[in-house]
């Protein structure tokens, strides 16, 4: 995989228009650039540019998404549909929600911004030296992903797209996504305003996965602040965090990386790519493989320390996700997806990070008094 510090050919410049670009390159964001390109993509250029291992992509931005909702009158159709909606009316919501997907995903976007999306997925593709680069196009709306609002999940990805009218179709399917009747419930609970959410589209080069999942640099149950989270399973990630199956589940000491706690769990369905079809499916995972851990200690420990240094940059726990190249030698193989910030327990006092499992420094005092090297 070609990496960050490679030449690129930058995005096409959008000569026609002044002001924000339609489509910009993950280089290009940092953190603050939210109103631009929403939270998952900002956070995945101040990653690349914090040195991260993160597969390279482009993003539509909030200004391309403006734009094709202009267009013959989008937004004015949904701010008409979403006029009418009684918010305690549940099925009513959801018939709502159908129209408006149904609209957008219908309507093709203007010539000028296939063309910028086209350009982008065709240098994406020379950079992995790879024709028809397989892709995960992911929403990243401006709510989402932020301290404070937990916007995860509300909108859609789609995992091993490849050829540009199959990106430009699922970037309408992420778009629409924002109007699901459950996304339109959870924002109006929030108190946040249609007129105010905007999307951006990330097209990221998809990790060839051998083994994917999650990892919380607090944890997750008990908001324990000395210990890393790692969850996996076979395949690609899709089926970890969708809850489908039970992961192989790894607690890793924050301060030793020593592997403190593994539960190896059945695993009975992974998510990887359909040869026949290049698309990805769900399989049933052989039977003597699913009681098989998932990582190796050593791809466990890699993870743990990418996670800490991904913490310290941020400055808070997060939620990140990762994946295991299979196409790539080991040492150079594990690449961060996406990463958030945790809006559970990093929002409550430290002192609720009291787990059973003990603080950090308990353990290097037991592990001393028992003769075990702590590093």
């Amino acid at each position: 995989m070609a990496s960050a510090a490679n030449v690129m050919e930058q995005a096409p410049v959008d000569t026609m228009r002044v002001g924000p670009p339609a489509v910009c390159w993950f280089e290009e964001c940092r953190r603050d650039s939210v109103p631009l390109v929403g939270g998952k993509c900002s956070s995945l250029g101040e990653l690349i540019n914090a040195g991260v291992r993160v597969p390279p992509g482009f993003a539509l931005t909030t200004e391309g998404y403006r734009r094709f909702m202009a267009e013959d009158g989008i937004d004015r159709e949904v701010g008409s549909l979403l006029a009418g909606a009684d918010q305690q009316d549940i099925d009513g919501v959801e018939k709502i929600s159908v129209q408006i997907r149904a609209l957008i995903e219908a309507r093709p976007f203007s010539v000028e911004i296939e063309d910028l999306v086209a350009e982008c997925y065709r240098k994406l593709a020379l950079r992995c030296c790879m024709p028809a680069v397989p892709v995960a196009v992911r929403s990243s709306a401006t709510a989402e992903d932020l301290p404070g609002a937990s916007f995860a999940g509300q909108q859609d990805t789609y995992l091993w797209i490849r050829g540009v009218d199959e990106v430009l179709h699922h970037m309408r399917r992420c778009i629409s996504s924002l109007y699901t009747g459950r996304a339109i419930a959870y924002r109006a609970n929030k108190g946040y305003a249609g007129d105010k959410m905007a999307m951006s589209v990330g097209v990221q080069k998809m990790a060839n996965s051998v083994t994917a999942g999650v990892m919380f640099t607090i944890h997750p149950a008990n908001g324990d602040r000395s210990v890393i989270v790692i969850d996996s399973n076979f395949g690609f990630g899709e089926s970890v965090v969708s809850g489908e199956v039970t992961p192989d589940h790894f607690v890793v000491n924050k301060v030793t990386l020593d592997i403190i706690d593994r539960t190896i769990s059945q695993k009975q369905i992974c998510y990887t790519v359909d040869p026949k079809t290049q698309t990805s499916q769900a399989f049933e995972v052989p039977f003597e493989r699913q009681k098989v851990q998932s990582l190796i200690d050593d791809e466990i420990t890699e993870l743990a320390w990418m996670g800490k240094q991904i913490e310290k940059h941020y400055g808070r726990p997060m939620d990140i996700e990762w994946a295991v190249d299979k196409d790539l030698p080991a040492g150079g193989n594990i690449f961060i997806l996406q990463a958030r910030p945790e809006t559970v327990w990093s929002e409550k006092s430290r002192s609720a990070g009291t787990g059973s499992g003990g603080s950090a420094m308990d353990y290097i005092l037991s592990s001393l008094l028992t003769g075990k090297k702590v590093s």
